[in-house]
């Protein structure tokens, strides 16, 4: 199948130059550019989980605990481009908390944080649910029903189980999906092909499935709220090394990156390089300073500015050289800006919240312009790549 896809990438490239043609298809030997399956996996891994929220609306319809919507498919493996070997692939899905009836979820900034990217706490409020339009339903109302009757429903109550204070904690929602898994397995159709072990995690759900004829799939589960109706949702998963408190939460981007590549493959002619180009540069880029999500930004704001005409498989290494030459110069300037952060380029698709639309773009090497020894340092790496 891997040979199949090569030769009909070459046959695109019939237009190519000859020495071009074989410079691409060594890159591609030695990169292994022929993609993983990673469509196919992906789907294997939401229908799984969808099947796991299914069990789960059932077992907790009577309960007080958050609503589980449908999963979203996030980062390199789901966007399809990861520059890991195929047996390292993680595929990471936010299942996004709603509140259950008689509650409201209320974002509450960190103040003590600048600035597009913040953290935020989910408070959880009461909310009334008296139903005079439907007497019959035995729903307690949390602000107007008395304690007495209260006190023999707070075993279930959210406030009482996942929450510390009045705010959604992380680490409780964690450890009761990580519980809920284990002890649903059983039921789920896909149990009769793959054991699952839930792997060790405070803000997440890491699961390894494996299958009996000894392959396996890594799985990561990340909690969400979604801001509004936009694509920018409050992540269980911090981005930096230090755990913040259980009840913080980081503003992530990452529905909104899914997104937009889910836009761009709409739009590119077949066999585009785009993500091709990224899997490479990743490669190239492999043991640098220079973060993969610099690199993700870098190929983000060349697909807003080349043609998608031009991303073509047989265009694929200059491509690469524009995405090199990019950073390199945003490492001399000392300046790459967030995609996401004052960009008029946005796609319209894309639905971000107002404070994003209108914020000075966040600039992702703040560090180089602060630390003049850490940019001449990653110059001189550049420059050896």
């Amino acid at each position: 199948e891997e040979n199949n896809n090569m030769d009909s990438e070459n046959e695109e490239s019939e237009e190519q130059n000859p020495a071009e043609m074989n410079m691409t298809w060594i890159f591609s030997r030695r990169f292994q550019l022929s993609l993983p399956k990673l469509s196919s996996r992906k789907r294997v891994v939401q229908e799984l989980l969808s099947d796991l929220l299914c069990v789960s609306h059932s077992l907790f319809s009577d309960n007080f605990f958050p609503v589980l919507e449908p999963v979203i498919g996030v980062g390199s493996a789901c966007e399809g481009w990861s520059p890991l070997k195929e047996e390292d692939v993680v595929y990471c899905m936010f299942v996004p908390l709603k509140p259950p009836r008689g509650y409201a979820f209320l974002l509450e900034p960190d103040t003590m944080r600048e600035m597009p990217q913040r953290n935020m706490r989910v408070r959880v409020e009461p909310v009334c649910t008296c139903t005079r339009e439907r007497p019959n339903q035995n729903t307690p109302c949390f602000l107007h029903h008395s304690k007495e009757k209260l006190n023999r429903n707070q075993v279930a109550s959210l406030l009482h189980t996942l929450c510390t204070g009045p705010y959604l904690d992380v680490e409780k929602i964690t450890v009761w999906f990580q519980t809920f898994v284990i002890s649903a397995w059983s039921v789920v159709p896909q149990s009769c092909h793959y054991s699952v072990k839930v792997l060790p995690s405070s803000r997440s759900c890491k699961m390894k499935l494996s299958k009996a004829s000894g392959g396996s799939l890594f799985v990561e589960v990340i909690f969400s709220v979604q801001q509004g109706d936009s694509d920018i949702f409050l992540s269980s998963q911090p981005t930096e090394a230090r755990l913040p408190p259980s009840t913080m939460w980081l503003e992530s981007c990452a529905v909104a990156e899914a997104k937009f590549f889910r836009h761009i493959a709409r739009q590119a002619p077949p066999h585009s390089c785009h993500l091709k180009c990224l899997r490479l540069c990743a490669r190239l880029l492999e043991g640098s300073r220079i973060s993969v999500y610099a690199l993700k930004t870098t190929v983000m704001h060349l697909l807003t500015l080349i043609p998608l005409s031009e991303w073509q498989n047989k265009y694929l290494l200059m491509r690469v050289d524009d995405t090199m030459r990019y950073l390199r110069c945003c490492i001399e300037e000392k300046c790459l800006k967030h995609f996401f952060f004052g960009n008029g380029n946005m796609p319209e698709v894309i639905s971000l919240p107002p404070a994003f639309q209108g914020a000075q773009p966040l600039n992702l090497f703040q560090h180089l312009a602060q630390d003049p020894a850490a940019q001449t340092e990653a110059m001189k790496e550049f420059n050896e790549l």
